[in-house]
């Protein structure tokens, strides 16, 4: 039994240093590939970019400025940056233009007390963006897919008729991976989206060109979604602050591709991206709708009385990059921060069955019936052939991404619905959320790492793709998480960490993100000119 069990161990190790020199050698070559010259973003020059969405709704609300002046400044922004970027694929700046004169002209007529307005239609006048694969009326909705190009949707996800009714303006749309299922916004409908701290990297997915425009102020807040960290993983490589709500909190009506069934439903998240922490609360509190009281945003959190835990790795997992020596210095830096300013001691953990998060995320997805990724390449109008299609893509004539492709000829591997492999994934799944819910109660936080290096170069994620497992792993486990930007890297970008509460305490996390950003700086914008 112990020869068995020092043998798998070695093998363990065999394989994480075989595959650190490769990630090694191929992040050498990516390099030579794309480490040279890059284009740079052009200075934000005007400065009601850097205003929270909170901030400038105050300031349209009471004449400080006009909302058709804020809008300009946003189209200037997109017309300025998207040609470097491709972050935004479609906008609606004509009816935007007429909508924020609409709201206006609703102010100067006075009909509504200011006070009143501030209650009923907060971010009246506010332009925002949102993925392609949420609905806004009359605009594109093709996830990414070629068959999907055509498709303009007939009416707005109630995300985004919850928030027109709190006064916000749509303005466009943002880049996404292919049919949202992978970590680079790239595909075969828009091309592939650039990160503003160096256009050579990317900017995650799918999510991806939400995170950039935001980073990149084209829009003052951004609406996204997270399966397996499809908000916090774009929100960690450009920079931001993204929120993952509790499950079944916000509605998922109208994404793009919708979940094969319940369970992935309930891993499935919408929620906002922002550059400052204190837009997360009030733009959670209009999505969520007639949840939102679950969540009990309007209550203080005082950041004395939480109970914080960290760990800053996954013990261990095969095939899975090590977190880069700057990003878990944060946690030392955060525990540091707590004790000098609040007298806290942070509690260091070491949850071991992390080390699985990827096998697990894996598993929980699978279903017992719906459409396989095939049908859902195909538009759910009968199934491409995976092996054709990569012999098309050989030649550069398929309509589909390389990780598209892979990815139908890889999901009929591992565990299937209800083998014995799957039943064990699934009770380990609940192992380690009841040993979290067990420490985090209704007045504790747990950090954990967004991701484990900054934004790799392009394409560079096929060689490190089970790297999302940090993310992802909390989706399944349904419990809120919020990823918190911490500055930058040495190599100029973004890094930051994860905070993670219980069932519908939400609030922490936001009270956190705040606390993280009055310490340590938050959005770090990537470039001004006074």
């Amino acid at each position: 039994m112990g020869k068995n069990s020092s043998f798998k161990s070695y093998k363990k190790a065999a394989i994480r240093i075989v595959h650190g020199v490769v990630e090694m050698i191929f992040h050498w070559l990516f390099g030579l590939v794309y480490g040279g010259k890059q284009k740079t973003m052009p200075p934000i020059k005007d400065l009601l970019l850097l205003e929270s969405a909170t901030s400038l709704a105050r300031k349209i609300r009471t004449g400080k400025v006009t909302s058709v002046q804020v809008l300009q400044s946003f189209i200037d922004r997109i017309n300025e940056v998207n040609p470097i970027l491709n972050c935004v694929v479609a906008n609606r700046f004509d009816e935007a233009r007429k909508e924020a004169q609409k709201a206006d002209e609703l102010i100067a007529s006075g009909v509504i007390p200011e006070e009143k307005l501030a209650q009923e239609k907060p971010f009246l006048g506010v332009p925002f963006t949102t993925k392609d694969c949420i609905p806004v009326k009359g605009l594109i909705h093709s996830s990414g897919l070629v068959k999907r190009k055509h498709i303009v949707a007939d009416e707005d996800a109630e995300v985004v008729a919850s928030l027109r009714r709190a006064g916000a303006i749509p303005i466009a749309l943002t880049n996404v991976s292919e049919l949202c299922m992978w970590w680079e916004s790239a595909n075969k409908v828009h091309g592939r989206s650039n990160n503003p701290y160096g256009a050579n990297h990317i900017v995650g997915g799918s999510s991806g060109g939400e995170g950039c425009a935001q980073a990149a102020s084209v829009s003052a807040f951004g609406i996204g979604s997270d399966i397996g960290g499809s908000i916090r993983m774009p929100s960690f490589f450009n920079g931001i602050f993204g929120h993952k709500p509790s499950a079944l909190i916000v509605p998922n009506h109208g994404n793009y591709p919708q979940p094969n069934s319940d369970e992935q439903n309930r891993f499935l998240g919408l929620g906002p991206m922002c550059r400052r922490a204190e837009d997360l609360a009030p733009l959670l509190k209009i999505i969520a709708g007639g949840k939102s009281a679950k969540l009990r945003l309007d209550e203080p959190v005082d950041v004395k009385k939480i109970k914080w835990y960290y760990q800053d790795n996954d013990t261990g997992s095969r095939l899975v990059s090590p977190v880069a020596p700057e990003i878990k210095e944060l946690f030392g830096k955060v525990a540091k921060h707590l004790e000098k300013a609040y007298g806290i001691q942070a509690t260091k953990v070491n949850y071991r069955r992390f080390s699985k998060s990827g096998p697990m995320w894996f598993a929980n997805m699978k279903t017992s019936n719906g459409p396989k990724f095939n049908q859902h390449l195909a538009n759910l109008d009968g199934a491409i052939n995976p092996w054709l299609e990569l012999v098309k893509w050989v030649f550069g004539m398929s309509e589909h991404t390389f990780i598209g492709i892979v990815t139908c000829l890889a999901e009929k591997g591992g565990c299937q619905y209800g083998d014995a492999k799957y039943d064990y994934l699934v009770q380990e799944r609940n192992n380690l959320r009841q040993e979290l819910l067990d420490i985090l109660g209704d007045d504790g936080v747990f950090l954990y790492p967004t991701h484990p290096t900054s934004a790799p170069y392009h394409n560079e994620p096929l060689i490190k793709p089970f790297n999302f497992s940090y993310t992802a792993v909390i989706n399944i486990l349904g419990l809120p998480a919020t990823h918190c930007p911490m500055g930058l890297d040495k190599n100029g970008l973004p890094i930051g960490l994860q905070v993670v509460a219980g069932d519908g305490n939400d609030r922490l996390c936001l009270a956190v993100a705040r606390e993280m950003e009055k310490a340590f700086g938050g959005w770090v914008p990537p470039s001004i000119q006074a």
